[in-house]
């Protein structure tokens, strides 16, 4: 009887024991289940967490190379235009403390990347860039990116979101259409015209044309007989100028990408004794405001270079000691429709009421 007995409490115990086991197991099952069971109907609440890793890199704080030395790259200083963001760029960070290394790319992507190069190896604090080509200088700031070195660009945007810390941009859009209306009232709306358009791999060539011919195009009294690129370039600009003037002397306007081009198209009319031809550029320099005072420009769109260039340095700094600008990576600044009007408002791309 007593064996029966301590059979029975054996087996009852055996019996808890296991029912135990089990019990744990069932405690865990709630935490695992969802994840085994219910992961297509929960995924999205399940994997929300782990993406913000994923969008961490573009938030996470680049510290920079190590040195204090702020790298500025343009294109050539020749432009003044160029020049006054170098210079304005080299002022505020010098200004904020840090040494400057200003240099120039001339546009071409592969002396760009080169400098770029120099700046990882001088452990640069960051990097201030009008580049050199949308596509071609995503390489160059992602590799500055990964060596810890934050980029900042201005003026010409690239063809990637996430690898520049900012973007700070004319508002190319804006300013053409603006100085287009303008010009549009000038020609009377109607006559035939030619375009003089920047380089190719600039993104901002593209934009100003097509912002121009938004507006141009209502009018169909409003004839574009000839087209082609001067590259920027003032002596393009003359020479493209001269040959158009051959080929169509009937043409009364002539619209151009920036006021470099502008300027040498200027010259060439003024050559020619064509003062009745209406050009209008974009850029907002001395040259453009001193032909516009004297009446062979219609008008220019000022981009605020120097405005974007001390935004850039202003954002690098902060970024440099607080991880974070504060602001989203695209930053466009408007641009100044500058005419007859206005034009004494006007300095070295800066504006004033």
């Amino acid at each position: 009887m007593k064996r029966k007995v301590l059979a029975v409490l054996l087996c009852a115990a055996m019996t808890v024991s296991m029912l135990g086991g089990c019990g744990s197991k069932e405690a865990e099952a709630p935490a695992e289940a969802p994840a085994e069971t219910e992961a297509p109907a929960e995924a999205p609440e399940a994997e929300a967490p782990e993406e913000e890793p994923a969008e961490a890199p573009a938030a996470e704080a680049l510290p920079g190379g190590g040195s204090n030395i702020i790298y500025i790259i343009t294109p050539s200083h020749s432009n003044p235009f160029f020049k006054t963001e170098a210079d304005t760029a080299t002022a505020k960070a010098q200004e904020l403390g840090y040494e400057v290394k200003a240099v120039s790319h001339d546009d071409d992507a592969t002396k760009q990347s080169e400098l770029f190069d120099n700046a990882i190896a001088d452990k640069a604090a960051a990097i201030i860039c009008d580049n050199a080509g949308a596509d071609a200088t995503v390489e160059a700031v992602q590799k500055a990116r990964d060596a810890g070195i934050p980029t900042f660009l201005i003026d010409r945007e690239i063809n990637a979101d996430g690898v520049a810390i900012s973007q700070i941009v004319a508002n190319n859009y804006q300013g053409a259409k603006a100085i287009a209306e303008e010009w549009v009232e000038a020609m009377g709306e109607e006559g035939k015209y030619a375009e003089l358009l920047g380089k190719e791999s600039d993104t901002n060539a593209g934009v100003r044309s097509s912002a121009f011919h938004e507006v141009i195009d209502q009018y169909d009294t409003l004839e574009m007989v000839a087209q082609q690129t001067a590259n920027w370039e003032q002596t393009e600009g003359y020479e493209k100028t001269e040959t158009i003037l051959q080929s169509n002397p009937e043409i009364t306007g002539i619209i151009c990408g920036n006021d470099t081009m502008a300027v040498g198209a200027a010259e060439a009319c003024k050559a020619a004794g064509r003062t009745d031809i209406k050009i209008i550029g974009v850029d907002g320099s001395d040259e453009a405001a001193a032909l516009i005072k004297a009446e062979e420009m219609t008008g220019t769109a000022l981009q605020q270079c120097a405005l974007m260039a001390e935004m850039a340095v202003e954002q690098a700094d902060k970024y440099l000691k607080e991880g974070s600008t504060g602001l989203e990576e695209k930053q466009l600044v408007d641009c100044v429709a500058i005419t007859l009007e206005n034009v004494d408002n006007l300095k070295t791309f800066v504006y004033t009421e």
